[in-house]
């Protein structure tokens, strides 16, 4: 399954930017929500390893997932939910945890059905659905770690399989705010870093989103605000959208305000 390589080489990329860098560094504060670079690791190995579990069956995955679950109905944010599991991990060793982590969930969904229908936090999904999932989220909480270092991301390609999650999340994002979807959905052209040139849905004049697939992609994961990139909308229905774009699962968050995420 190729979208596993594409997770990996995700991963592989966040994690050449934090190899030399020294065990402070990766307690600084990024941008997101005043987490730190450790605890962004800290969550993307919890649910690497939630996912690869979800390929072994719905009673390992509920074995897992269960006492997470206990505890954020209890209250608890979803940092706070990744404590109790990480049992003081930490610093080097989360880091390398982490590595080895995402290296053995891509070799696991490398060889998975993409088909397969596995167990989640929400609703269930395919196998592809899921490590999709996986590199979309690696790569939105990297964005916050190569803010904070000050580097531009080096980005490739791959960059498609989120831009094509936010395009087909763009129902979830009206129902995930209790309003009704606006038909029909907003042609979208993008263009990736090698100026190849995607599509989706039906040509319109008055309902575009056009633009870099990486700026698209930075705003249906929030990572930015629509004001702080180059993409062009036109029509009140592609506007709308991309002003609450939330391509993730969970309750429905605002994005960031303008200026409020950019690279130090």
């Amino acid at each position: 399954m190729q979208q596993a390589e594409d997770f990996r080489a995700e991963s592989q990329a966040l994690a050449a930017a934090l190899q030399d860098l020294p065990e402070a560094d990766l307690h600084r504060v990024t941008l997101f929500k005043e987490w730190t670079i450790d605890h962004v690791l800290g969550h993307l190995h919890l649910f690497n390893v939630a996912a690869e579990t979800s390929l072994q069956g719905e009673a390992a995955f509920a074995t897992f997932i269960g006492p997470i679950v206990k505890n954020m109905q209890a209250g608890m944010s979803i940092l706070q939910c990744q404590f109790p599991w990480l049992d003081g991990l930490s610093g080097r060793a989360l880091f390398e945890a982490w590595q080895a982590g995402a290296e053995s969930c891509a070799d696991a969904f490398a060889q998975a059905d993409p088909k397969a229908r596995v167990k989640w936090v929400g609703p269930e999904m395919s196998a592809l659905s899921s490590i999709t999932a996986r590199q979309m989220e690696t790569w939105a909480h990297g964005q916050e770690v190569f803010d904070l270092l000050g580097v531009e991301r080096q980005e490739q390609d791959r960059i498609r399989n989120i831009a094509h999650l936010g395009v087909s999340t763009y129902g979830w994002t009206f129902l995930n705010r209790k309003e009704p979807v606006p038909e029909p959905a907003p042609f979208v052209e993008l263009t990736g870093p090698s100026g190849a040139v995607w599509t989706w849905n039906d040509p319109q004049q008055d309902n575009v989103v056009r633009g870099s697939a990486v700026e698209f992609a930075q705003v249906v994961t929030q990572v930015r605000n629509i004001a702080d990139t180059g993409l062009e909308t036109q029509g009140g229905t592609a506007a709308r959208w991309m002003a609450i774009a939330q391509c993730f699962a969970g309750p429905a968050e605002t994005p960031p305000a303008k200026g409020a995420r950019h690279k130090a």
